[in-house]
């Protein structure tokens, strides 16, 4: 549990320390906090938790679970600040708090309007890249998705090709580094 939020870290890398994600979980939670807490008690109501593990994408809203996923060479590369991360978490939370609404009120689901969806958790990214220190990143990030086509913005993605994309990354890492990896089967989005 960090900052009241369960976080589960599945490291599919022995080449990424697990210690330094959960690390980057406090860090990236305590961001929230401090600058947005009521984003923070959205989360802690909206998730049932946050799931690390490798992934195709950054991050995703898993509907079926009410879960966060963020990917773990995200989490774990330092050239992505806490900001960018948190902004990613946002992005999903958002996703959960706009899946909880569809649920309760009946509003347009993603499948519905997906460019809408998208076009509502960029904003919040933007919202928290201009609360906190070093945000320009993320603000540059959200804006370009922002004004993007709706097609653009909310994208077709074959998961299957992406999942092959990033086991064959993973190989190539490792084999860089004198391992071996475990084949990882990435399911269709949800």
């Amino acid at each position: 549990m960090i900052h009241g939020i369960r976080v589960d870290v599945i490291n599919t890398r022995p080449d990424i320390d697990t210690a330094r994600v959960f690390r980057r979980a406090e860090s990236v939670l305590a961001l929230v906090q401090t600058y947005q807490p009521w984003r923070l008690a959205h989360l802690r109501r909206d998730l049932r938790g946050i799931l690390v593990k490798r992934y195709p994408c950054r991050g995703a809203y898993l509907g079926d679970t009410q879960a966060c996923l963020l990917e773990l060479t995200f989490m774990a590369n330092d050239a992505f600040t806490d900001a960018q991360v948190a902004a990613t978490l946002v992005h999903e939370g958002t996703h959960a708090r706009l899946d909880h609404l569809v649920r309760r009120y009946g509003i347009a689901s993603y499948t519905d309007a997906p460019a809408r969806h998208e076009r509502i958790c960029r904003r919040a990214e933007l919202e928290l890249g201009l609360a906190v220190p070093d945000g320009g990143p993320v603000v540059e990030r959200a804006r370009a998705a922002m004004a993007l086509a709706d097609d653009e913005v909310a994208p077709a993605i074959d998961w299957r090709e992406a999942g092959r994309q990033v086991t064959l990354a993973d190989a190539q890492a490792l084999r860089e580094k004198g391992g071996e990896i475990a084949r990882v089967h990435y399911p269709p989005f949800p």
